[in-house]
């Protein structure tokens, strides 16, 4: 389909039209470029938040109950999933689509699974464009959920708005929760399975941790929510929070700085894929045999390709 066909239906909230679009923006390459140009002016209005945490938290759970209670209210759900790459095909494995069947066939929701391509900060490199997209497409809420990588799994809090840390109880040594680097980036963190013996210790000692650096800079202290997804019991609280959190971005400056952010990463992507997409070639090829020989480094390829643009 040919984008001055697709973008009209896409601006429209057409769901395949939307899905034809991902798939674009996954491939890549000037037509992906030429579609995300023409949206970008038309993007902007959703509310973007990022699910992430551990495997096994039930973050595909959680996102399927509150994708659920928003339908209830009324409002809009996009909804992408960023799967475990299979090492065979390189494809997302797809499992959320199995935890998601609930909202299959409802014209509120839209759902797509993304493959990680390996990426470790647990976001494919489409997720940005892909939630551009369905943020054009008229969606009140775009949901993200990751991987789920550990505790390098940060990007998420460059692509949301506001990012959602899930904890469980019993996942191990307790101390490393409380120093793991991925719980620093939460707006709002959610014990779930908060009916598993020890979750009110977990929502206890993430309680402490949030007090041990003082004061937040951005006057906003995560609250720390437990919630057991599978029955629906705090979805209504997590969702009022997130909320909550939206209306403090725009209050003050936290919504420029976010913007401003999300905008430097996404220059800073573009300028890789391009530089990269245009250096390849056989100068490319001839300087990875000699890094391969080590009769060169790659930093000073890297110069000698930098220096030829």
């Amino acid at each position: 389909m040919r984008i001055p066909d697709l973008l009209p239906r896409l601006l429209a909230g057409d769901r395949r039209a939307l899905a034809r679009a991902i798939s674009l923006a996954e491939q890549g390459g000037p037509p992906a470029r030429e579609l995300l140009a023409a949206v970008y002016p038309h993007a902007g209005r959703a509310h973007i938040v990022g699910i992430t945490g551990p495997p096994g938290a039930g973050k595909s759970t959680l996102v399927n109950a509150l994708a659920l209670e928003l339908r209830s209210l009324g409002r809009t759900v996009g909804i992408v999933a960023v799967d475990p790459t299979s090492p065979f095909s390189g494809g997302a494995v797809l499992g959320d689509r199995i935890r998601m069947q609930a909202l299959c066939g409802d014209p509120g929701v839209f759902i797509r699974s993304m493959a990680s391509r390996g990426r470790l900060g647990g976001l494919s490199r489409a997720t940005a464009d892909a939630v551009a997209l369905i943020d054009a497409a008229g969606f009140d809420i775009a949901l993200i959920e990751t991987v789920g990588a550990g505790q390098g799994e940060v990007d998420i809090a460059r692509a949301a708005q506001t990012t959602i840390v899930v904890e469980v109880p019993g996942m191990g040594d307790d101390v490393q929760s409380i120093k793991a680097g991925v719980l620093e980036i939460a707006d709002l963190f959610v014990v779930n399975k908060a009916d598993r013996d020890g979750a009110d210790k977990t929502v206890r000692q993430l309680r402490s941790m949030l007090h041990l650096g003082g004061p937040p800079a951005d006057g906003w202290e995560p609250p720390v929510l437990p919630a057991v997804a599978s029955a629906g019991q705090g979805i209504a609280e997590i969702i009022a929070e997130a909320d909550r959190h939206a209306t403090h971005l725009r209050a003050g400056d936290g919504a420029d700085a976010h913007a401003r952010a999300a905008a430097e990463g996404d220059l800073r992507a573009a300028v890789q894929e391009l530089a990269i997409e245009r250096l390849r070639g056989p100068a490319w090829d001839a300087l990875v045999a000699k890094i391969v020989a080590r009769r060169g480094d790659p930093y000073t390829a890297a110069e000698e390709l930098l220096g030829a643009l």
